[in-house]
Parts: C-alpha cells; sequence; structure tokens
C-alpha cells in the first residue's frame, strides 16, 4: 500500500486518517470489545478522523456493510442478518481484510479493539502485516507473548523481572497425571493458589484454590477455556497495583493507580457486571515506590517488545514487594476503563490518547517498511 503520510497540510490542520475500528471477535471477552470500541469511534469521529467499523461476530463472520456495531449488540438479530465476508470454516476467511478492502473505501490505518483470542494474541496482527496495513498497538510476537501468561513469564523471569512462584502445565498432561500434578503443585507452590487459562483475559476461568479438592476443580475449569494452565501461589495481603504505558521504543508510564475489587479478587463479575469495586487513581503509595512501579512497567513493556500502548498488573504484598502480574497489550478502552482513565490523571485526555496510539501506529508501521524483504 502507499505509505501514509504522517505531515500535517499546508493549512496546519491535523491530518484526518480513515481509520478501520475492528471489534467483537470469537473470544469471551466480545462484549468488553463491544464496549470499548464504541468509546473509541466516537473519539475518532470527534477528532475529525473517517471511522469504518469492521465487526466479527461470536462465530467468526467479518461484517462490514451497514452498521456492523449495532448488529452486534442486537440480541434480536441472531444470528446476524446480512451479507458477512467470511464465515468461520470457509477458506474465504483467509482473506478477510483484502475482501474488506476492496467493499471499503481504502483504509490509511487499523485499529484492533479485539480483547482476547483471535485477535490480541498476534492473530489479527499477522493478518495485518499481511495485507500490509499500518495498525495500532503491539506486533505478532509480543501480542501472542502477552496473552500467553505462560510464555510471558519465561521473558519476565529472563531479564530478572519479579513474579510470584508458578508453574505451567498442559491440559492434557492433567487428563493424564491428575494425581501427580496436584501434589507437585502443593510441593511446589503454598495455598492459596490461583489457576488461570493461559490464553484469556478479563478473568475469564480464573479461580482462588485453598485445598486440593478447590484446585481440582479449579483446573477443570480452566482446562474449559485453553489448552495451557497456569496455577500462581497467592501473594500475601494483595493489593492490585495497575500502571499504563504508552510508545514504542522509548516508552513512557502513566501514574500507577489501584483496584479495591468489590468481590474476593478482581474477577470478570468485579470488573465487568458489578458495581462495588474502588478505582484509587493516583494509587496511594509513596513516591518512591512510585518511581518503582514505572520503571518495572516499562522494563516488562520492552522484555516483551510491545508497541503502542498496554497496561501492567502488579501485586503488591502487605510487606511492600512488588510482583509483576501480567501485561495487556490491549487492555479495556473504555472512557472509564483504567487505562485511559491513568492517563487522564497523567495529563493525557481520551482524544489526544486516541490520536497518539495512531500516530504511534504508523511510527511502527514505517520502521518495518525500513526492513528488506529481498536478497
Amino acid at each position: 500500500m502507499d505509505e501514509p503520510s504522517m505531515d500535517e497540510p499546508a493549512t496546519g490542520e491535523p491530518r484526518r486518517y480513515r481509520v478501520g475500528v475492528l471489534f467483537g471477535g470469537r473470544s469471551g471477552e466480545h462484549e468488553v470489545s463491544l464496549a470499548s470500541a464504541r468509546n473509541v469511534m466516537e473519539a475518532l469521529s470527534q477528532a475529525g478522523h473517517t471511522v469504518i467499523p469492521l465487526g466479527i461476530d461470536r462465530s467468526g463472520r467479518w461484517l462490514v456493510q451497514g452498521d456492523p456495531w449495532a448488529r452486534l449488540t442486537d440480541a434480536s438479530q441472531q444470528p446476524v442478518n446480512g451479507q458477512p465476508l467470511a464465515r468461520s470454516g470457509d477458506p474465504a476467511a483467509l482473506l478477510p481484510l483484502a475482501e474488506a478492502q476492496a467493499a471499503l473505501p481504502p483504509l490509511d490505518i487499523v485499529f484492533p479493539v479485539l480483547h482476547g483470542p483471535f485477535g490480541e494474541d498476534g492473530t489479527v496482527q499477522g493478518l495485518l502485516e499481511m495485507a500490509d496495513l499500518p495498525y495500532v498497538g503491539s506486533g505478532v510476537l509480543a501480542s501472542a507473548l502477552g496473552m500467553d501468561k505462560g510464555a510471558s513469564k519465561l521473558v519476565f523471569q529472563a531479564v530478572g523481572l519479579p513474579q510470584a512462584r508458578y508453574r505451567a502445565f498442559l491440559r492434557r498432561r492433567w487428563r493424564q497425571e491428575q494425581a501427580t500434578i496436584l501434589e507437585s503443585l502443593e510441593e511446589a507452590l503454598a495455598y492459596p493458589m490461583f489457576v488461570k487459562p493461559a490464553n484469556l483475559g478479563s478473568s475469564v476461568g480464573i479461580s482462588k484454590a485453598r485445598d486440593r479438592a478447590e484446585l481440582a476443580q479449579a483446573i477443570e475449569l480452566a482446562c474449559e477455556y485453553d489448552r495451557k494452565i497456569v496455577v500462581e501461589e497467592a501473594v500475601p495481603g494483595a493489593r492490585e497495583i495497575e500502571v499504563s504505558v504508552l510508545g514504542n521504543d522509548e516508552p513512557q508510564a502513566s501514574v500507577p493507580g489501584e483496584i479495591v475489587p468489590g468481590n474476593e479478587f478482581y474477577d470478570y463479575a468485579a470488573k465487568y457486571l458489578d458495581d462495588n469495586s474502588q478505582l484509587l487513581i493516583p494509587a496511594p503509595i509513596g513516591p518512591e515506590l512510585t518511581r518503582q512501579v514505572q520503571a518495572l512497567a516499562v522494563r516488562a513493556f520492552q522484555a516483551l517488545d510491545c508497541a503502542g500502548l498496554a497496561r501492567v498488573d502488579f501485586l503488591l504484598s502487605e510487606g511492600g514487594e512488588l510482583f509483576l502480574n501480567e501485561v495487556n497489550t490491549m487492555p479495556g478502552f473504555t472512557r472509564i476503563s483504567m487505562y485511559p482513565k491513568l492517563w487522564e490523571a497523567s495529563g493525557i485526555g481520551y482524544p489526544e490518547l486516541v490520536d497518539r496510539l495512531l500516530q504511534l501506529g504508523f511510527e511502527r508501521y514505517q520502521e518495518r517498511q525500513e526492513n528488506r524483504v529481498t536478497r
């Protein structure tokens, strides 16, 4: 494609772009994606950009005609009516963007507001690179590592970032060696433990286990969502501290925030269904701890080679020790989500934040264009 220009017009007015906003998807975070996308599209439109909605329904069908967002949020339309670009299991699904580009006006950049598998895990990022389109956010490798909690923990361990003790194993092994796995977990870790599907977000499929019976039950639940399971030792008296990171090769960290969950831990219900959790911005921690958590957030961002944005989550023990929990390469992006709220408290409002992410997407695309692809 022709390389988009980031220069402002001669009039001095900011350049306007045709932005394809990609939302929905096949993951368990479908609804979260729709909520984030609505706010992103509103901000882009208010800034004068042309928004081109690109919806993906739960079965993997791509929707670009009419109003894909309204169709995906209309519960009365089951299945979604209209002409999908591709259907799950259809070979045409390999070329959805090519068909979209033929059916729609040219896109300058894509903003993939997808959370969880089939969107935040490098799959869509690879498709966008194959289509030679600039896009917002991390590339294939960082997205895949950020989604896979087991793989990312290996990277963080290699660069010396502090983490809680953990073990990871495959569902197939669990089916074959349940007693052995339970014994090995109890030897390596202390109760309580958190059990997680390795490749999912928004706390879907996560349980807290206090004894062997709960541990086995929690593993069974996690196995419903993924083939790889991660089990972590709980951090005593943990407080949940989060930092938003913005940038490419020279990222910056926001002020930290703290989540005080209304439930026992910050599970899916506490995040999206209940209204009894508190977001404390800035987090009530001292200046030295603030600098430490910001520095660790940037190190984690760089360790995965993230780009554009990420929210980095920590656990702060009752003894004041920080543990890196995970990196979210496409965090929730509604106006009340932690990522934009932390930047708002740091002096960057929602519309400016969205615009910066577009510029960072173009910057990373232009850098990729410098690579030789032939001998």
